[in-house]
């Protein structure tokens, strides 16, 4: 973890755009996953391993670590490949790989990279992480862990002294914010069981995500699921409780979100990122909080809980199978050029109007994501306040722009 900070804010990283946005916004360290040996692999938000010298080479201009993760279970024939990754891995200067099977731990060891132990391993106590303390220098623990469990793991770190391979005392993580499901730190059969598909494997079909009819077999009787997803829960947030977690000795927070846009990892890190902050210099309080959750409810998000952490009831599902964001974005174009002397955009504008007044999202590989609203515009070199589709626009964004970029409008659902 970098020296001085108090809490390390872990971002994810599906492709370029969310991986520039968690550099932007203020992570501390990416996590990402190459090919199919993940736990997003059924997605189509993984790096190639060609992609992994970019990565290396734009986070560390920001001093920002790498976290290549390689957690899922692997059989023979994935040996070579795991090999192949950890090598390519280690070439590039990725930092750490996030591993929970033997091969893959006892490989990185041997290559001497850094090796973080996943949830997916469920550590539930001290003697537990001693056990991979001989492998690791950090471990995430089991979701289902109390605040209370999670600071007397942490206190017997610092009572004990125990070290990680690098010398260091044992950091813990823990999710911060993000999708939880109903498993136990994510180990399900529903996937494999309905559709041969494993989710250990990387390649969950989500049935936990759906509503369903609970029929007595015998009379035939059937009972729907009224208003409530029963095996979707909520996702999780800390928000409101992150000076606890902190306290508590916790080193590093993780975000989920791998799966979901780029605007989503823009808004959640520079979210966590000030409350991390205000809590830093002591200006941490109930007003922010509120604030910051008006923030996080304009994403993608199932509604919120507090997970496990305070020992509350269980079970807050969702009442609705998609997201319930405040607001939305629409594809509206793509980028032409960047004038750089004016500071000046040009987009094709390829679906719905914008007009002056309109909040604009600008997302692409290297710009990452950018907000705007739109003051002024022009289109064919006449001052306008509407531009339709078919025009190529032109606006002051103050930053460059990109052909590859995209142009959404922001509205409000």
């Amino acid at each position: 973890m970098t020296a001085n900070v108090q809490i390390e804010l872990m971002a994810p990283a599906g492709n370029f755009e969310s991986l520039q946005a968690a550099i932007d916004n203020g992570a501390d360290s990416v996590y990402f996953g190459v090919e199919q040996l993940n736990m997003r692999a059924r997605a189509n938000i993984n790096f190639t391993l060609e992609d992994l010298p970019e990565i290396a080479k734009r986070c560390k201009k920001r001093s920002i670590r790498t976290y290549l993760t390689l957690n899922t279970i692997i059989y023979d024939h994935d040996l070579s490949i795991i090999k192949k990754v950890l090598d390519e891995a280690k070439l590039a200067g990725i930092t750490a790989v996030i591993a929970m099977d033997q091969a893959v731990i006892a490989y990185a060891r041997q290559i001497n990279m850094e090796v973080h132990i996943s949830t997916q391993i469920n550590i539930t106590n001290i003697e537990a992480v001693k056990f991979y303390s001989l492998f690791a220098d950090t471990v995430v623990l089991s979701r289902e862990l109390s605040l209370r469990q999670i600071r007397n793991i942490c206190h017997q770190i610092q009572k004990e002294k125990v070290k990680g391979p690098s010398g260091n005392l044992i950091e813990i993580e823990v999710f911060g914010h993000g999708a939880l499901c109903m498993a136990v730190s994510g180990k399900c059969y529903l996937s494999l069981h309905s559709h041969n598909s494993s989710a250990n494997r990387g390649a969950c079909k989500q049935n936990c995500r759906k509503n369903y009819k609970v029929i007595d077999q015998e009379s035939g009787f059937e009972i729907e699921i009224d208003n409530e997803y029963m095996m979707s829960p909520k996702d999780l947030c800390t928000l409101d409780f992150l000076d606890q977690i902190i306290d508590a000795g916790v080193k590093v927070l993780k975000i989920e979100g791998r799966g979901r846009a780029p605007e989503y990892v823009a808004t959640v890190i520079k979210t966590y990122r000030a409350a991390i902050d205000a809590h830093t210099n002591g200006t941490f309080t109930q007003d922010k909080v509120a604030l910051w959750m008006k923030e996080l409810n304009k994403v993608y998000n199932r509604g919120f809980w507090d997970g496990y952490y305070l020992g509350q009831k269980l079970g807050e599902w969702s009442d609705g199978p998609g997201t319930q964001a405040s607001q939305k974005k629409l594809y509206v174009g793509k980028g032409v050029h960047y004038y750089p002397r004016p500071g000046i955009a040009e987009f094709k504008i390829e679906a719905f109007d914008i007009k002056v007044g309109d909040s604009l999202l600008i997302t692409g590989p290297t710009t990452g994501v950018k907000e705007m609203e739109l003051e002024q515009m022009m289109v064919d070199d006449i001052q306008t306040s509407l531009a339709a589709k078919g025009n190529n626009c032109t606006f002051p964004t103050g930053f460059k722009i990109r052909p590859s970029d995209k142009l959404y409008k922001i509205v409000k659902e």
